[in-house]
């Protein structure tokens, strides 16, 4: 482990920029199977206290970058394992082509076994992707969490028809070529630009670094992945962090998720870019004190 030192990621980015005034961070590689390590940040804040540990798990391919602000505002007063899943460009792979959610879910449940977190001691935080590979670990977590928090999770993922086709037989050499006819669609039919051009940019972004070589596996197996059945067996807290302009994360499809959780509670942050920032943290207080009060 390496704790406290002027480490660059993988887009060169100090980490003390993503702490909070005094916290302390640390990064390692954990092995999660035989075949894959996880590049993991630990941010610890100044002051120790008896608040949960936050299990962070970003998006689909999405960067530390994006999460800056939440991250600076968490770290003030949680402790915070942040894991980059196996998709993400930093993981270290052998041997398997496996990027499934049901593969992520996994990794997570290993992640929470070598770390030594404990019951109702800490909370899976996830994004996009992230959010579900958490909803899909929870027959298997143990210990169990207090919580999950989870901001637009995907329970299925709507690839048309034509799209799995390009993206089944597309030469992963012409990626660089594919990767602005994805921009060109998400632009123009599934993001509302007006509303929220920095999360536009931000997947543009994540795109422009992400390993072809893993997308094209995970793409075509979040292609036939479907959460639905699941939900209402998940007896648990959750609180379903929604942004009702965000159209790529179909808020029709959260509000279901949210009606089918047995112990939900909503909260809609509007945009993608709000969701991103430190009043998110904000309101995950207030949640995490309603619970107290239950």
């Amino acid at each position: 482990m390496i704790e406290n030192q002027k480490i660059k990621s993988t887009l060169n980015v100090d980490l003390t920029e993503y702490c909070a005034e005094g916290a302390r961070w640390s990064v390692q590689y954990v092995t999660v199977s035989k075949n894959v390590k996880l590049r993991v940040f630990s941010f610890i804040p100044k002051e120790a206290n008896n608040l949960p540990t936050i299990l962070f798990v970003a998006g689909w391919i999405s960067l530390m970058r994006g999460w800056q602000q939440v991250l600076r505002e968490m770290t003030k007063d949680f402790n915070v394992i942040y894991v980059e899943t196996r998709e993400k460009i930093s993981s270290k792979i052998a041997n398997t082509n496996d990027f499934s959610v049901e593969a992520i879910a996994k990794d997570l449940v290993k992640i929470v076994k070598i770390f030594h977190l404990e019951t109702d001691k800490y909370i899976p935080f996830g994004s996009s992707l992230g959010g579900t590979a958490i909803l899909e670990s929870y027959r298997e977590l143990d210990p169990k969490p207090l919580c999950f928090a989870l901001l637009s999770p995907n329970a299925e993922y709507r690839i048309p028809w034509w799209g799995r086709l390009i993206v089944k037989f597309f030469w992963i050499r012409l990626y660089p070529a594919f990767k602005q006819f994805i921009k060109w669609y998400l632009k123009n039919f599934r993001l509302d630009i007006k509303s929220d051009q920095a999360q536009y940019d931000k997947y543009c972004e994540a795109l422009d670094t992400a390993d072809p070589h893993k997308l094209k596996p995970g793409a075509l197996a979040l292609a036939k992945y479907k959460i639905w059945d699941t939900l209402p067996d998940i007896n648990l807290p959750v609180l379903i962090i929604g942004a009702s302009k965000d159209l790529l994360h179909e808020p029709e499809n959260l509000m279901n998720m949210h009606k089918m959780l047995p112990q939900s509670t909503w909260l809609d942050m509007q945009t993608n870019s709000a969701a991103h920032g430190s009043a998110m943290v904000v309101e995950l207080r207030k949640y995490l004190n309603s619970l107290k009060l239950k």
